[in-house]
């Protein structure tokens, strides 16, 4: 199963840093927040990528370009023009990035690497929040619920997008983007969904959080995961403090490959069903 990272925003509230790198990059614990993200799906088993570029979407190429020289050991002969690699520390990713415009809308870049995903059930998320949702027990819940789509819901005060819950099952009744009045289940991202939802896309300038979700909600076609653990985006310069400071007591909440053993996707229709948790756009 591939993951689509949303990485192409502008990030103009962490200006401070999204004017040397996009914000996708931006660092905590000496990691770009990207990194975080893509480690959370890999301790589940998903290694294939596939990044939306948008803003200095040309720094993250270059990231990935240079990943595996910058994380392994290697020899340089420059007289015969060869490199002997001794130990290659590198992930075992597969990431594809896309340039899918600087202006574009969430939705718009979603539409923009459709032809990278095929006719399979994919994952989606923002490049700027972390959780330790357990993301193959998101995947089983979706199967079950035979939705287009399930996003995961925290509980945060409301300058996300928010969703108002069926009472008697795991049903978007409707679904908001930010509302200021809102302080209830917002969208807290990680997504999973099914090829067909992104027929719902007009073009460029549509935004995933609008047209597409409230149309999913009002088809009886999104699905709500709910996730009690831990969730922080990172939108702004306090985001960041708290996430490092988090990063910097030796044990921060998102890192769960530090703390549990990696299982299969195969495993997941074992795990019981959980809550869900949020995430901010980018």
């Amino acid at each position: 199963m591939k993951v689509v990272i949303l990485a192409g925003g502008y990030g103009t509230r962490l200006s401070e840093h999204t004017s040397v790198v996009p914000k996708p990059l931006v660092e905590i614990g000496g990691r770009p927040i990207l990194w975080h993200i893509m480690r959370l799906y890999s301790h589940h088993g998903l290694n294939e990528f596939v990044i939306c570029c948008g803003y200095k979407g040309s720094i993250i190429k270059d990231y990935f370009l240079d990943y595996m020289a910058h994380q392994g050991d290697f020899t340089v002969d420059l007289q015969r023009n060869r490199i002997e690699t001794h130990r290659n520390g590198s992930e075992p990713w597969k990431v594809t990035l896309v340039d899918t415009g600087e202006k574009t809308m969430t939705g718009g870049r979603l539409k923009r690497v459709r032809e990278y995903l095929g006719n399979s059930t994919f994952c989606l998320t923002y490049g700027d929040g972390v959780s330790d949702v357990n993301i193959r027990e998101l995947i089983s819940f979706h199967h079950q619920q035979g939705a287009l789509a399930t996003v995961t819901a925290v509980q945060l005060p409301g300058r996300f997008g928010a969703i108002n819950l069926s009472s008697d099952r795991p049903r978007a009744a409707r679904f908001r983007e930010k509302d200021a009045r809102d302080g209830q289940v917002i969208n807290g991202g990680f997504f999973v969904v099914e090829p067909e939802a992104l027929d719902l896309i007009d073009d460029d300038s549509t935004s995933w959080e609008n047209e597409p979700l409230a149309r999913l909600s009002e088809q009886d076609q999104l699905a709500v995961y709910r996730h009690q653990g831990y969730w922080q985006n990172m939108d702004t310069l306090r985001d960041k403090a708290v996430l490092q400071e988090q990063w910097d007591t030796g044990k921060p909440p998102w890192c769960v490959w530090n703390r549990e053993p990696a299982a299969s996707l195969k495993e997941s229709s074992k795990s019981p069903q959980r809550v869900a948790t949020g995430q901010a756009q980018i």
